[in-house]
């Protein structure tokens, strides 16, 4: 087998490659026994980029318009600290914020219960620094749910 195959494209990736194979990944979610779609399966990335986007939106919204009235750069220094104050209060009560609960998703733990609070400050403190988000597992969990053990599903 000539090994340009085996290690697949750039374009198709890694797992495009092993299917070619053979291999068989299972659906998102299997290996951690999660159902292939409808309530409790992996949320897929476009959901969870809308849900995040919708958040961004609404705390800088709240910060240009209520805490810095209209001063743009004084709105710009408050909306991180703002974002990780709200979706850590919001993700530790309900499980979803405004944006997840309009595209229909939540934050579990492994078990399916509710995180933790703790685990809820970190997942929120490591989405704040953008990179943990970015690196995701053939789950499509980013490195932020994997360092705290919690999924983002839909529900």
């Amino acid at each position: 087998m000539d090994t340009r195959e085996a290690l697949g494209s750039w374009i198709d990736g890694p797992r495009a490659a092993a299917e070619k194979m053979g291999a068989d990944f299972g659906h998102r979610g299997e290996r951690l026994g999660l159902p292939k779609e409808g309530p409790g399966s992996i949320a897929g990335p476009g959901r969870r980029i809308g849900a995040l986007f919708v958040d961004g939106w609404l705390v800088a919204l709240i910060c240009y318009g209520l805490i810095a009235r209209g001063d743009q750069a004084e709105a710009n220094l408050w909306t991180s600290p703002l974002f990780f104050l709200v979706a850590a209060l919001l993700l530790s009560t309900t499980g979803t914020t405004v944006g997840k609960r309009l595209f229909g998703l939540r934050v579990v733990r492994l078990d399916g219960r509710r995180a933790t609070i703790p685990q809820v400050l970190l997942r929120t403190l490591l989405l704040c620094l953008v990179v943990p988000p970015l690196v995701w597992d053939r789950d499509n969990r980013g490195l932020h749910d994997k360092a705290v053990g919690t999924v983002e599903v839909r529900i």
